[in-house]
């Protein structure tokens, strides 16, 4: 079983450097999302602020994939490769997930935004998928289990009539991107890990609007609702302190998308 590592009072600055930059970028990226962009225009931006910050984007090369954030439209639940052949269009729902490096340390956040206008259907999909995490926050406190947040997550949005993906899950973040615990998204309460004071994770509900199963596509990233049914995603860096939870991945201005 892999070990979890606790951070020390400098490397929980360290963490809080790397999420404010990785924020930053998913603001960044959520802010161009509008009808006629492409997701590699998107991308682009991404990797020029994170480099500019004196960082590097955690996701590019990482297991060979090729751009600095996954932008995931409609459909596709996670590891949308950008392309500029995916020109985004108006009702579109476009999930960015982004991850930077900071001295040493990943911030890992994602939230799903709207293209211009979008149905009522998809406004509240993106709503209860971000209201899901906050759900889980709740949880993500030193003594809890893991498996708190995995059900806080699934009961709401199980509630609202949605589903969450079983094929991927939440994680632990640190001097690596994905660190032990695995953060599921689904199961009953009381089980798995117990948090501690120091520990750093990954809360990120992915759900879909119709049935939870998925397909990888050819390309071995792109992963869509198995019956295509609309997706979100929403995720943020958490560090568990004695005094309570820590969204790490939070702008200067106190913004979490």
């Amino acid at each position: 079983m892999e070990l979890i590592t606790l951070k020390s009072p400098r490397e929980q600055e360290a963490m809080r450097r790397a999420g404010r930059v990785t924020a930053q970028a998913r603001a960044l990226a959520g802010s161009m999302v509008r009808p006629g962009v492409t997701t590699k225009e998107i991308d682009d931006a991404v990797r020029k602020f994170i480099r500019s910050k004196g960082g590097q984007p955690s996701f590019l090369g990482y297991g060979g994939f090729s751009g600095s954030a996954c932008i995931s439209v409609n459909e596709v639940v996670i590891h949308g490769i950008p392309s500029r052949r995916v020109v985004l269009k108006e009702g579109d729902i476009v999930s960015i997930d982004v991850g930077a490096l900071i001295d040493g340390f990943h911030g890992d956040c994602a939230a799903t935004y709207p293209c211009g206008a979008i149905s009522e259907e998809a406004r509240r999909l993106i709503d209860v998928t971000r209201q899901s995490f906050w759900e889980g926050f709740q949880f993500a406190k030193a003594g809890k289990r893991v498996s708190d947040i995995s059900h806080a997550v699934q009961t709401y949005v199980e509630k609202h009539g949605y589903s969450v993906v079983r094929d991927f899950v939440g994680h632990g973040v640190g001097t690596r991107l994905h660190e032990a615990p695995e953060v599921p998204n689904f199961g009953p309460a009381g089980h798995g890990v117990r948090l501690q004071p120091g520990m750093a994770i990954a809360v990120e509900p992915m759900v879909c609007a119709g049935d939870w199963h998925v397909e990888v596509l050819k390309d071995g990233w792109t992963t869509v609702s198995a019956d295509g049914s609309l997706t979100a995603h929403y995720e943020n860096t958490i560090l568990i302190t004695e005094s309570g939870p820590e969204i790490t991945t939070v702008t200067e201005d106190g913004a979490y998308d």
